[in-house]
């Protein structure tokens, strides 16, 4: 381990992950430096950063909310009850996995102990704009071609403001030019529920209805990516 690495180990936490982002297109290098990330207070609790799957390649990036308890402790995400819903749904909307890219607003799992138990608690506004530095650097490794916003969590980092899922849901909206961090990548932006949302529901056929919209909604982001496609080949 280097000094420099020793010392950001130990250092305090600083407002913000910007100082421990590096300046690279790699997204090895980009997973290799999360775990030393001090940027706000979750790294402490949780087992391990759980950065990205998918590769530079990809046309479609997946924005989640955090890691849950299963993805802290194996290190990937969407591994666990929400990633299985979303595996189907991407497979139902006819999504190939190779061209998607897949990672969360927040980095480290943030959760509440009940026992033994880790009960997952959304981030903070905070902890959305402290992890965003890392969110910027995947944009302008990806360049991905439309990015989907998994619920408010995901938005809000995407968007670089506040909306109402209900209001901006399933519609490709331009990519903002105020500043946030989706504006270092021209590509539209889909807002759609976090897939969590279907493990609550109780009733099958609600469930059954809310995934066939959730699949909707990744078929017009995949057109997106279509559309785009075509104007690069009619240019």
């Amino acid at each position: 381990m280097s000094e420099r690495t020793e010392r950001e180990r130990t250092e305090p936490e600083r407002p913000g992950a910007e100082h421990w982002v590096p300046n690279t297109a790699s997204l090895d290098r980009l997973r290799a430096a999360v775990p030393d990330c001090r940027g706000c207070e979750l790294w402490r609790a949780a087992t391990q950063p759980v950065f990205s799957t998918g590769s530079r390649s990809a046309r479609i990036m997946i924005v989640g909310e955090q890691p849950g308890d299963r993805e802290d402790r194996e290190g990937e995400p969407f591994v666990g009850p929400a990633g299985r819903v979303l595996a189907e749904a991407l497979a139902a909307a006819g999504i190939d996995r190779r061209d998607v890219y897949l990672t969360n607003a927040v980095k480290h799992f943030r959760h509440e102990l009940r026992g033994k138990r880790r009960i997952h608690a959304r981030p903070a506004v905070g902890h959305i704009v402290a992890c965003r530095p890392w969110l910027v650097a995947e944009f302008a490794s990806v360049s991905p071609e439309v990015v989907v916003a998994l619920g408010s969590t995901a938005a809000r980092a995407v968007i670089g403001r506040t909306v109402r899922i209900g209001e901006v849901r399933g519609v490709l909206l331009p990519p903002p030019n105020d500043g946030a961090p989706s504006a270092a990548l021209p590509a539209p932006v889909l807002v759609t529920t976090h897939p969590s949302a279907m493990l609550r529901i109780e009733d099958a056929a609600d469930r059954e209805r809310g995934i066939a919209r959730l699949v909707a909604d990744l078929r017009t982001a995949a057109s997106g990516v279509a559309g785009r496609r075509s104007e690069t080949e009619r240019c």
